[in-house]
């Protein structure tokens, strides 16, 4: 393979979160950068780890792992509430910084990750990665040579279920999070609107404007299995005026209908449309412009882009902040754009608590409004995970609790078995095409094959949800059985 940068140098990687950091190995080594060390609170994540990088320094010590002098940089992928905290540390130890979104969980904490980053020297990336998927990279393009004109108003998407991961250390249910009795750190009460990344960060990226303002309102009705009613399991909409005073449409939700990647964008002088099926343009400049079908194409480095993660994200990102490192050129999520898109989200969070009241979205670049904020510690309450039953209900029996669950909302479990051959038979005799009749044959086969497996299931939870039915989990439990 053709080297991608003109530089013998190799950036030594540390990873830290071994669960998402974990499939980024790959994409990286085309990168100059070579994962020597890993660290990880959870032996699995350890020992999956040490299969795909086997001759890397692994550990559960933070500050083992930090002071290890063969480690250039650092990419964080620890739990969400814990980013800024760890960044700043990796900062303190010399180390360049990528970081998984979100940046931050607080104002004041974005103060402190902000003076960190400007103090070290080092270069410090979001690790954001939708912007750079090939449609976003064509309309971005598109954008700088004038063709969509100015901003006037877009509507970007992040609909992602992912109950599952309550209970669960990956999106196909297995294994259980353990103990049983405890559930995941912050995907089991975060309120959707701090993961706000995957749908503004594009439209900042395609658009080059900032977000100065957000409006959102509270959704209280969530889907069944949550905990607690959580804000992770239901759709956060929010309404964000733009530097240049256009407004966008921000949904990050989850739904029964996932959407990772729907967008409509309006200019003054034409418009974009993507919904799952391609993206179309209309030009023209006026309202029955026709919407032409067109095929997006990467600006280079292509068959690399493609053959990587998150429809070619996940090599952009790595590819940016190797080039700062090597080159000296600043890369798309520095420091102050992260802090932009991070503190919408905890905005939109803040708005949605004062009964929908427009909140002001500051800019960390001037210090003086960093001051106005440096003791800003609003943050969603947080679910502890290791009391969601109450302590004294912490034995054997509850125990069973997260292996109870899986089976129920993993993405070909018992729910999706159940409801698509059951719905689908209600709807059978209008369903338009082949395709859909044959997926509900398809969970019709499945059910049937496996009726008693899912009835012994059913039973083991009905009899767990009844013993503990006073409690969070217990709730949830009855509900998706309901």
């Amino acid at each position: 393979m053709k080297p991608i940068f003109k530089t013998g140098k190799r950036i030594r990687l540390g990873v830290w979160g071994l669960g998402r950091g974990a499939t980024l190995i790959t994409t990286a080594n085309m990168l100059n950068i070579d994962v020597v060390a890993g660290c990880d609170i959870n032996p699995i994540m350890r020992e999956n780890f040490r299969a795909v990088c086997p001759e890397a320094f692994i550990t559960d010590n933070a500050t083992e792992f930090l002071s290890r002098k063969d480690v250039d940089a650092v990419l964080i992928a620890t739990f969400f509430p814990a980013h800024a905290e760890h960044a700043i540390a990796a900062l303190n130890a010399g180390k360049h910084v990528m970081c998984e979104v979100t940046a931050f969980f607080t104002p004041a904490e974005g103060v402190r990750l902000a003076e960190a980053v400007e103090k070290s020297g080092k270069v410090y990336h979001l690790l954001e990665n939708y912007p750079f998927q090939k449609e976003n990279m064509f309309l971005r393009k598109l954008w700088q040579d004038g063709l969509f004109g100015e901003f006037q108003y877009g509507e970007f998407e992040y609909c992602h279920d992912c109950r599952s991961l309550s209970y669960c250390y990956n999106i196909e249910g297995y294994p259980p999070v353990k103990p049983g009795y405890t559930v995941h750190s912050w995907r089991s009460w975060l309120p959707f609107h701090y993961y706000n990344t995957h749908s503004l960060g594009p439209l900042m990226w395609i658009t080059g404007l900032r977000p100065t303002e957000v409006t959102a309102v509270d959704n209280h009705v969530t889907l069944p299995g949550s905990l607690a009613n959580s804000r992770f399991a239901t759709a956060c909409p929010s309404l964000i005026r733009m530097s240049n005073g256009g407004i966008m449409r921000n949904l990050i939700a989850a739904t029964t209908m996932d959407n990772h990647t729907g967008k409509r964008l309006w200019g003054t002088r034409a418009a974009a449309e993507s919904t799952g099926n391609g993206l179309k343009i209309a030009i023209g400049g006026i309202g029955s412009a026709t919407k032409i079908p067109v095929s997006p194409q990467w600006p280079e480095l292509a068959e690399l882009a493609d053959s990587t993660g998150h429809g070619g994200g996940d090599f952009w990102e790595l590819y940016y902040f190797a080039r700062e490192i090597f080159t000296g050129e600043p890369g798309p999520w520095t420091i102050y754009p992260a802090c932009d898109v991070t503190l919408a989200g905890i905005m939109a969070t803040k708005s949605a608590h004062e009964g929908g009241k427009t909140i002001e979205i500051p800019d960390f670049r001037d210090s003086a409004v960093r001051n106005h904020y440096r003791n800003d510690n609003f943050q969603e309450k947080i679910l502890n995970p290791q009391q969601s039953f109450p302590l004294e209900l912490q034995n054997k029996d509850t125990d069973q609790f997260t292996a109870i669950m899986a089976p129920f909302l993993h993405r070909e479990g018992i729910l999706a078995t159940v409801r698509g051959a059951r719905d689908g038979m209600v709807i059978d005799n209008q369903i338009a095409d082949d395709s859909g009749k044959l997926a509900v044959v398809k969970n019709v086969t499945k059910l049937l094959r496996d009726l008693p497996d899912y009835a012994q299931k059913c039973k083991k939870a009905i009899a767990f949800a009844q013993q503990f039915h006073d409690t969070i989990p217990g709730q949830a439990l009855s509900s998706v059985l309901h």
